[in-house]
């Protein structure tokens, strides 16, 4: 199983399961684990779960809420410590230093930092990185209106006393009322879909995806069609 953190404090619920929905679209088994201290998804995802910790399927996405530890899912299905679980990619969503040292995030595990560019978001998003003590690789996912340099050019500011190297490559997602539109219109009906959303919102999840699977920009654009 692959471990993908999404770090920061920005809400990342319906990205990360919008993306993990188009993995299923490629045959890969996804698991979302939701560590963030709203759990937001608790309140999004349909399900009949009323318990503190539980795993529910979501249009063949499984979703994670209450967890603090890989071991703990673990225990949950009734597995070892030793034992992996069953899932090609699992997509953790962190906005603490906590979660990112329980759920065992790593140099090599692909890392995506997700923010808009509102202090709070910047600020405490980043606060996940300043226990750490040795660099680590992160792509940059920002939310914005403008995609000004200047709002590059204060993240560095903000961040270049802690250990992090920024990948060169930036995806951006607009910051648009359709967009927001549409996630609040799939919200309402349980479901899954692209439909209504931005060019620019979908090109994104489709780069992400492509990152995360090393797939063709053909292999996953197929399986975005199919949403």
């Amino acid at each position: 199983m692959e471990k993908v953190a999404f770090i920061g404090s920005y809400d990342k619920a319906d990205m990360l399961i919008c993306i993990a929905k188009v993995l299923t679209l490629m045959k890969k088994k996804v698991i979302v684990i939701d560590t963030t201290a709203l759990s937001k998804t608790r309140y999004i995802v349909p399900t009949m779960q009323s318990t503190k910790q539980y795993i529910t399927t979501f249009e063949n996405v499984d979703v994670a809420i209450g967890f603090e530890s890989i071991d703990q899912i673990k225990a949950y299905s009734s597995l070892s410590k030793a034992d992996t679980l069953d899932y090609d990619y699992a997509l953790i969503d962190i906005d603490s230093y906590r979660s990112y040292y329980y759920f065992g995030i790593k140099p090599e595990t692909q890392k995506f930092f997700v923010t808009s560019f509102d202090l709070y978001n910047l600020r405490r998003g980043l606060q996940v990185f300043r226990k750490l003590t040795e660099p680590i690789g992160i792509k940059r996912v920002l939310f914005t209106k403008e995609m000004d340099p200047k709002e590059e050019q204060y993240l560095s500011f903000l961040s270049k006393k802690l250990p992090i190297k920024w990948d060169p490559d930036i995806v951006y997602f607009p910051f648009d009322t359709s967009d927001l539109n549409a996630i609040y219109s799939n919200q309402r009906s349980g479901r899954i879909q692209l439909k209504g959303l931005s060019n620019a919102y979908v090109d994104g999840i489709e780069y992400l995806v492509e990152v995360i699977s090393g797939a063709s920009q053909g292999e996953v654009r197929k399986a975005v069609k199919r949403l």
